[in-house]
């Protein structure tokens, strides 16, 4: 019997090959991305991103950890770290961190991508050096900013959780438009706007388009 292919997967799977590969010239040769968990706590984060796959456990242990997570946000800590994954372990007890270094990487670059309610996507670069130079965490840096919006359109349809119309209706209401004006807008009925809604409320496990907005965007759909 066949498995069939998930296309969005495969996507996001070559285009995170793709980086990674471009990243080569700065040492770079591993990519995590970590997203809220929609459906969790304010500290719980999903892998959502790994390149290469072969790094699985490693990445989920970095999302189980409280390193750089809603702690670090509530800090004056900056969107942006850079750190030597051995020396940045006072303790000596970060899982993550044994896990990266045994497979001999040896720097860190994080970029936060923020969402409402102080939740974030966080990309990390890993180097199997350490890096030196400021310039070259920069250029890290400006490669993510650059690359994300593809990166984010590919996990929103590997993540597809809403249908379009869903989507659209959320998004209206997230202008503040009223169901008749959002209605207006979409040319159907008001009717139709509140049974996309209310399926997207279902979907989302809310009572209230607010909540639902909310986690729509930290699934990345808004």
């Amino acid at each position: 019997m066949q498995v069939p292919v998930n296309f969005d997967s495969v996507k996001l799977d070559g285009l995170l090959s793709d980086w990674v590969l471009a990243l080569r010239e700065f040492a770079v040769e591993a990519v995590v991305v970590l997203a809220p968990d929609p459906f969790g706590g304010r500290d719980d984060r999903q892998v959502v991103a790994v390149h290469p796959p072969v790094l699985a456990e490693a990445a989920h242990s970095l999302a189980q950890s409280r390193d750089f997570g809603a702690p670090w946000r509530e800090s004056d800590a900056p969107l942006v770290a850079w750190q030597h994954i051995g020396r940045n372990d006072a303790s000596g007890h970060s899982r993550w961190r044994r896990l990266w270094l045994a497979h001999g990487f040896q720097s860190v670059i994080r970029v936060e991508f923020s969402l409402p309610a102080e939740r974030a996507f966080e990309c990390f670069m890993f180097s199997p050096r350490e890096l030196h130079e400021r310039a070259e965490a920069a250029m890290l840096v400006w490669s993510a900013l650059n690359i994300w919006p593809q990166v984010r359109r590919a996990l929103v349809a590997e993540r597809a959780l809403l249908s379009p119309r869903e989507r659209e209706c959320l998004a209206l209401a997230f202008e503040g438009l009223t169901a008749r004006q959002s209605a207006a807008r979409m040319d159907c009925s008001e009717r139709t706007v509140n049974y996309h809604l209310a399926n997207a409320m279902a979907k989302l496990r809310v009572d209230s388009k607010l909540a639902a907005i909310q986690r729509a965007c930290w699934l990345g759909a808004l």
